[in-house]
């Protein structure tokens, strides 16, 4: 019992952060937004394109979250996109008490969009709210088509599903019926963008709906 209670507390705890995280974000206009997706995913490559395609019109910033290494921040940088670095050291998810610790290295004033890249993984990250305003679920085609069936957790709570790498849809068995069915049945409302950011088919609707999220936010 004692070990139960310990997690409660440390849920708690966390729920607690993120609402703190979740009202100062939002009394300055600042839309966050939370990727997690399994390793290999695209998440990183997604977060580029992303990125390219909204920097001329906002101001950007984002939180790679990783085991260990800043293999994804640096790409990032390289952006011209101001990035902090947080390694779990073992870890698999961050939590809101991660995200509060950094936000003084951001220079966060007018700040459109902050990005966070959680650690690769389907699990554990969907029981920690960051403080976010969206959820975005990236679920790649290489991944297979059960994912949403053995995942429930994170595509209930998403609130927008990406399925990338649809340019392999002839190479793997991935069948978009299914998939898209099984979010449905736990998610019935929520956007789903196809698309593939090797030949850039589908951004542009994904870009558009993002936008339209900053613009209300604002």
């Amino acid at each position: 019992m004692a070990e139960i209670k310990i997690l409660k507390n440390i849920m708690d705890e966390n729920l607690s952060q993120a609402a703190k995280n979740r009202q100062w974000f939002r009394s300055r206009k600042i839309l966050v937004l939370n990727l997690i997706a399994s390793p290999g995913a695209g998440k990183t490559t997604f977060l580029e394109q992303t990125i390219k395609g909204l920097t001329p019109n906002f101001k950007l910033a984002a939180i790679e979250g990783d085991i260990t290494g800043d293999h994804d921040a640096k790409r990032i940088e390289a952006l011209g996109v101001p990035v902090v670095q947080i390694n779990t050291e073992g870890g698999c998810h961050l939590d809101a008490h991660m995200i509060d610790s950094v936000l003084s290295s951001l220079d966060l004033s007018g700040l459109n969009f902050l990005f966070i890249e959680n650690v690769g993984n389907l699990v554990c990250p969907a029981e920690f709210d960051l403080g976010e305003d969206l959820k975005v679920v990236v679920l790649s085609t290489p991944e297979g088509h059960d994912k949403p069936a053995k995942y429930p957790l994170i595509f209930s709570e998403a609130q927008a599903v990406i399925i990338n790498k649809i340019d392999l849809l002839q190479a793997v068995d991935f069948d978009l019926i299914i998939a898209e069915r099984d979010i449905r049945r736990l998610n019935p409302n929520v956007p789903i963008f196809r698309l593939s950011c090797k030949t850039g088919e589908g951004l542009d609707k994904w870009l558009q709906w993002l936008e339209t999220q900053g613009t209300d936010n604002g």
